[in-house]
């Protein structure tokens, strides 16, 4: 994964010096409103005893509008539907054999409905670049796990985004982190569960 993500950020910032070089003079004025979709990979863990330090491989889909204020800020409110997995360690069967059927590992597979009003920071000479933060409340939709007797992960997720994204005139590529705040162990407090994910995704603008 962190080749992957080498690879990612080495091509993101040539992209850069290209956008910076290529736009020197340009102070073109963004459009005020602007919509678009995009697709992404999604690579997410749980941090916890209960589960494997591994990040799974996903995908997400989704839908963002964009309302930028100025040369230098905007916002981004987004909507993406992603899925997640995760598969516990040896250390779940220990703390959880209540919960664990036959002491088995247990495989995860969750989708979320994640809704993120981002802030966009424009940086350099142009506004082709931009800095993305905010908070994300992500809605669990669904879970599906083997070898357990219940649901175990709590229905909402808390957490905050950051990355960074190159606009172009109808494409945008860029990557996201994702730390999440919430414990979403449904079970007990034993064992805490922090969401922890990358979002590398590409799109298009209107």
């Amino acid at each position: 994964m962190k080749s992957i993500i080498c690879i990612f950020f080495a091509a993101l910032f040539s992209v850069q010096l290209y956008a910076q070089r290529s736009s020197k003079n340009d102070y073109e004025k963004e459009n005020f409103f602007r919509a678009g979709l995009k697709a992404s990979l999604y690579i997410n863990k749980v941090d916890s005893r209960s589960f494997k330090e591994a990040y799974s491989y996903n995908y997400g889909l989704g839908g963002f509008l964009q309302f930028n204020f100025s040369r230098k800020l905007g916002l981004q409110p987004e909507v993406n539907f992603v899925q997640a997995t995760a598969e516990t360690s040896d250390d779940y069967s220990d703390i959880y054999d209540d919960v664990s059927l036959g002491g088995s590992q247990v495989k995860v597979k969750l989708g979320y409905l994640k809704i993120a009003p981002l802030l966009n920071l424009n940086v350099g000479p142009t506004q082709k670049i931009k800095l993305q933060f905010g908070p994300q409340w992500g809605m669990k939709l669904k879970e599906k796990a083997d070898s357990t007797n219940r649901d175990i992960f709590k229905n909402g997720d808390f957490s905050l985004a950051g990355g960074l994204m190159i606009q172009l005139p109808f494409v945008q590529l860029g990557g996201r982190y994702e730390h999440g705040l919430t414990n979403i162990n449904d079970i007990d407090n034993r064992d805490k569960w922090k969401s922890q994910a990358f979002q590398i995704f590409a799109g298009i603008t209107f």
